[in-house]
């Protein structure tokens, strides 16, 4: 690990780390509780990939669905108007509709071919986006004279990794230049996340044999053609098997790669002394 010993974190004159674990949990509080402090550079995963790696293909998206009405179509051929993804830290929307959910089109669904299509631009992206925290951290410090760093990742980054294999080239990349630290929930907090997610369903990125796992079980569980699928249905029907199909790649990333904090002590931190000494404890 980048820090060897409780000593090494606390002494150290750069601190850069890398919060990981299921959405919800603190890693964007903690994010933007040392960012407001003024000494750490935030790094979004989710806005990176939603700009550098997916903002193409989400403008498109909005422009296909334009191309539907005439009088915007006529304007986009004429190059009259502008359309244009407003994607910020706080507003991931635009990157989340992209996604999108599988099923009957009637509902907003897409073919499910199409969907595992963006689910693995999304797998690439994300990738992407991870092995730029290198070249992050030296812009940070080099352009706005940040020495502390934190990687604020998406909750699927468990899906784009294998944290059993030595030689992973994103956690490799990332061992060399953060400390990884997962934000673990307990079970009440996975009922919270779960009953959440319920009343708000929304896309989400998840491993294309994972998914395609699901839809065959769903379709044979419902006994319901794929055009017929309700797309909400199906996403909370997955949500809570997704839950559990990344708790043990989170722990195995934790245990060979990084350190675990409890998201019951993350929520009681608030402000950075907090947090160093929260991580320090964690730390040999």
């Amino acid at each position: 690990m980048l820090y060897k010993s409780a000593t090494d974190w606390r002494d150290a004159p750069e601190k850069r780390i890398m919060l990981f674990g299921m959405s919800g949990l603190g890693k964007t509080y903690v994010s933007n509780l040392l960012r407001e402090g003024g000494g750490w550079f935030h790094y979004s995963v989710d806005y990176r990939i939603g700009t550098r790696y997916m903002g193409e293909h989400i403008a498109d998206n909005f422009k296909r669905e334009a191309m539907k009405v005439p009088l915007l179509a006529e304007l986009l051929r004429s190059d009259s108007v502008y359309i244009a993804s407003n994607i910020t830290f706080d507003n991931l929307a635009p990157l989340s509709t992209y996604l999108g959910k599988p099923g009957d089109p009637a509902k907003g669904g897409l073919p499910f071919g199409e969907y595992l299509h963006r689910q693995e631009l999304h797998r690439a992206a994300e990738a992407a986006a991870m092995l730029d925290t290198a070249h992050f951290i030296d812009r940070a410090q080099s352009l706005y004279g940040y020495d502390n760093f934190v990687c604020d990742t998406s909750g699927s980054i468990c899906e784009i990794v294998d944290p059993s294999d030595k030689t992973d080239p994103v956690l490799s990349s990332l061992a060399e230049n953060v400390l990884m630290i997962w934000i673990e929930g307990s079970d009440a907090h996975t009922s919270e996340l779960v009953r959440r997610f319920d009343r708000a369903p929304k896309p989400m990125c998840y491993n294309a044999g994972f998914l395609t796992d699901a839809w065959a079980s769903y379709l044979l569980e419902t006994d319901l053609p794929e055009d017929k699928v309700d797309p909400d249905a199906f996403v909370r029907w997955t949500y809570a098997r997704a839950l559990a199909h990344r708790q043990p790649r989170y722990r195995a990333m934790a245990e060979n790669w990084g350190i675990t904090l409890k998201a019951d002590d993350i929520a009681r931190v608030k402000t950075e002394t907090d947090f160093t000494d929260l991580v320090a404890k964690a730390l040999p």
